[in-house]
């Protein structure tokens, strides 16, 4: 796909739950192959963004065109394309992770090698495991597995490394940018600013609901500096996660 095409196109969108308006008429677009990320703090409205693009929720007005295709007239042909992210809580506890796999690939219609899959994550010794048995930086992986079954060239992850220690997230960021290359366009919220800088070619922030400020990281430091901004301590070359990193490694620690 031409990195210059327009993969998600949103207007006016707006979202109600009774008297609070959690998504209240915003408007982006998001180009394929970027990484566009959604920051914000906790209740911004980054997730209820997520989940109406996705088809899991209506919008209250707006229009929202996924390919090229209106989420609201075709939300069965936009669930076909697209990789949603799904927290541990959404799989079958007594299914291993070879049997949840083979379960996707019926439910999209794909054939699926398990193991194959399983070893691109560092999970093919967890193939007899179940989801409730593996480990933070694990599940995440497994959860990404599972958004590329349908080979899909759209995925959206919500804030995926929360809770994880330094190794998994590094780790984590890795396959996203590893994701990314082969192809596929990333839509992800977060709302550790490390990781916008680190995995993010565009963000949008958002705050009570609207975009206040979209652009690339760098657009919007150097924006931030133009105004005569400046912190007060000088930055330090060097944070206590690197530290951490540096004394204990970046190999993630799976049990």
């Amino acid at each position: 796909m031409p990195e210059t095409q327009t993969i998600v196109s949103v207007k006016n969108l707006k979202k109600k739950f009774g008297e609070l308006t959690a998504v209240n008429d915003i408007s982006f677009e998001v180009k394929g192959g970027e990484v566009f990320g959604i920051l914000g703090p906790n209740g911004a409205g980054k997730t209820t963004t997520l989940e109406i693009i996705e088809t899991l929720q209506s919008a209250t007005s707006g229009e929202v065109l996924v390919d090229g295709i209106n989420i609201t007239e075709h939300p069965w042909e936009v669930k076909r394309r697209i990789g949603v992210q799904l927290q541990s809580s959404g799989f079958y506890p007594q299914l291993t992770l070879v049997e949840l796999l083979k379960m996707f690939g019926t439910l999209y219609g794909v054939q699926v090698h398990p193991h194959t899959e399983l070893r691109k994550f560092q999970l093919d010794d967890k193939a007899r495991s179940y989801v409730e048995k593996l480990s933070g930086g694990q599940r995440q992986r497994f959860s990404l597995a599972t958004t590329l079954i349908n080979k899909p060239n759209l995925i959206f992850l919500d804030e995926p490394t929360t809770g994880l220690d330094p190794q998994a997230r590094v780790n984590l960021w890795d396959t996203i940018r590893e994701i990314n290359r082969d192809g596929v366009t990333v839509v992800m919220t977060t709302h550790y600013m490390q990781e916008a800088e680190e995995l993010c070619d565009r963000i949008a922030i958002m705050d009570n609901g609207k975009i206040i400020k979209t652009g690339t990281p760098h657009q919007l430091i150097e924006e931030l500096l133009s105004t005569g901004f400046s912190r007060h301590e000088e930055v330090k070359k060097a944070t206590l996660e690197d530290v951490f990193l540096h004394l204990t490694g970046r190999t993630i620690r799976d049990e």
